[in-house]
């Protein structure tokens, strides 16, 4: 065989596929962006809100997601990297800093309430549980300000740690949300036995729900199961009126998606307190 052909079963001489390799170097080239990121202090919160289905008008909470600035400046959302760090030690360092802007952000804005994502690897974390305990400690109100989002993926990988967790956090006020429900990982023992306080439906099953049966199905008897276990239920990924119509029609009690608006790295809180500000200099 000639050098640099691959075989008939597509893997080159050393047993790579031409896909895994690729998967591989693409792998490679978030986990440096992200790192260089880190190392620059190029990280920030980015904020969307998420509306009462029956009064969307006014924000329920805002969830704060992790962005990258990367080499040309460009702002990176999580889906471009997370799956390339969420195993690694800089997956946590990336918890790390999420924790740690989205408490500087409830302490600067005393009404404000924020959910922020974590891995349930961040668990064992010695640097992400002393944020929180810090942050827990510094302002008593933070505790019911304060929402964790768990993706349905990592807190399956220890069930039982999560359960101990949260119950323990629970007892201080924090609320918890499982992130991206129905993306195929949870078994219903454990959902019976975690006691979410949100479960938030995964975005796959909400957009064109309202002409979809199959997504109506779906999206109603996941929406059933929340309320079943006195979990508060959240859409994911609404991007029409249609959709917002539909599912306020079911008893969606939270929405959140593009129609309601986008995610910001600079949210209405701060341009209120710039207009402020600017108010009493020119005063």
């Amino acid at each position: 065989m000639r050098k640099g052909r691959t075989n008939r079963s597509g893997l080159d001489p050393a047993g790579e596929s031409p896909l895994n390799a690729a998967v591989a170097a693409r792998d490679r080239n978030a986990i440096q962006m992200v790192q260089t990121a880190v190392d620059r202090k190029e990280v920030m919160l980015a904020f969307q809100p998420v509306v009462p289905a029956s009064d969307p008008g006014r924000p329920a909470f805002h969830e704060a997601l992790i962005r990258i600035l990367d080499d040309t400046g460009r702002i990176i959302p999580a889906r471009d990297f997370i799956d390339a760090i969420e195993t690694s030690e800089l997956g946590r360092k990336i918890d790390c800093l999420a924790l740690e802007m989205g408490l500087a952000e409830l302490r600067a804005v005393p009404g404000l309430r924020l959910s922020v994502n974590m891995s349930a690897r961040s668990i064992g974390y010695p640097q992400w549980m002393r944020l929180l305990q810090r942050g827990l400690a510094d302002d008593p109100t933070t505790g019911e300000r304060l929402i964790l989002e768990i993706t349905e993926a990592s807190a399956m990988v220890v069930p039982d740690i999560v359960m101990v967790f949260m119950r323990d956090l629970q007892q201080q006020g924090l609320a918890f949300a499982l992130d991206d429900f129905g993306a195929g990982f949870t078994s219903i023992r454990y959902l019976r036995d975690f006691y979410f306080d949100i479960l938030k439906i995964d975005g796959q099953f909400i957009r064109g729900v309202a002409g979809n049966r199959d997504n109506q199905c779906l999206t109603r008897a996941l929406l059933d199961i929340a309320h079943h276990f006195d979990m508060f239920a959240v859409a994911e990924s609404v991007e029409d009126a249609r959709d917002a119509t539909y599912l306020a029609g079911i008893g969606m009690d939270c929405l959140q998606g593009y129609h309601f608006g986008a995610p910001v790295v600079h949210p209405p809180w701060r341009q209120a307190e710039k207009g402020r500000r600017r108010a009493l200099t020119s005063g």
